[in-house]
């Protein structure tokens, strides 16, 4: 992760999603390519993905993003990363369902948010720990929510991952349209040592010179599920690696299979 001086001097690559929140917590993460840097326009509508508009007005950011995936008509799933900073200004709003970073879907205001009780932010050259968020709708929306994996497919299996962060290593420049990036799952060794674990999915680019940054946090990554369907498989938490800029990869995100039952008591309890 990377300190908001380090994003001005360069934005190099720290936690893939959240560079807003990121900087807010004095964490930058970074990510990927073209808002998820060097990404595309979405081929196809993604009624689960959501975004959680935020700011940092003391380190000089005022129009930050998080990403966020719909899992039950009432509840996102985010990065901790995403809600949990001492400069972290959130807007008090999550939208639901569009295509577009601040227009269309459904918007709707944060009831209240849970924080994984072992979340620990990595700060400067590390990952971070049990990196998850439940943020509680004030009330349902009428998207269809996205089913949680039974479990990440192994090293090679093919992954998609979402955001409207920056599409750009050395500037915040975020999408307005929502893009995609086609991923894999890498293999432990292909992120640094001690990043990559059981809870921590290595996330590596299927095209050149891409991967998510910052703003992308919090954005979901995909995986094919029985006929075919996506299911939510990773929360994008940060990079995969020490101090390289978000293009150059890899990615990390927290599996979200293994936080399933931390998920299903934290929503089936109501916070």
């Amino acid at each position: 992760m990377f300190s908001l001086k380090s994003v001005r001097g360069r934005v190099a690559r720290t936690t893939v999603v959240g560079a807003l929140t990121a900087a807010v917590c004095g964490t930058l993460m970074s990510g990927s390519a073209a808002a998820i840097v060097n990404g595309n326009n979405a081929t196809v509508p993604y009624p689960f993905m959501a975004t959680i508009p935020e700011s940092a007005p003391s380190q000089g950011l005022f129009d930050g993003t998080c990403g966020a995936a719909l899992i039950d008509p009432q509840w996102v799933l985010t990065a901790a990363h995403c809600v949990q900073g001492e400069a972290l200004v959130l807007d008090g709003t999550v939208r639901v369902g569009s295509g577009h970073r601040t227009s269309g879907g459904t918007v709707r205001a944060i009831d209240r948010i849970v924080v994984h009780p072992g979340y620990v932010n990595g700060y400067e050259g590390g990952a971070n720990k049990d990196d998850m968020a439940l943020v509680r709708l004030d009330r349902p929306v009428a998207a269809t929510p996205i089913p949680v994996a039974k479990r990440a497919g192994g090293p090679g299996t093919l992954t998609r991952i979402l955001g409207f962060g920056t599409t750009s290593d050395t500037e915040l420049a975020f999408a307005d349209r929502l893009q995609q990036l086609e991923t894999r799952r890498g293999a432990t060794a292909e992120c640094a040592p001690g990043y990559a674990d059981r809870t921590r999915l290595c996330t590596i680019s299927r095209v050149p010179r891409a991967m998510a940054c910052f703003g992308d946090s919090g954005g979901p990554q995909l995986q094919k599920g029985r006929h075919g369907r996506w299911e939510l498989v990773g929360t994008t938490s940060g990079p995969g690696a020490p101090g390289v800029a978000c293009s150059d990869g890899p990615g990390l995100y927290s599996s979200v299979p293994a936080y399933a039952d931390w998920i299903r008591r934290t929503v089936g309890r109501g916070a």
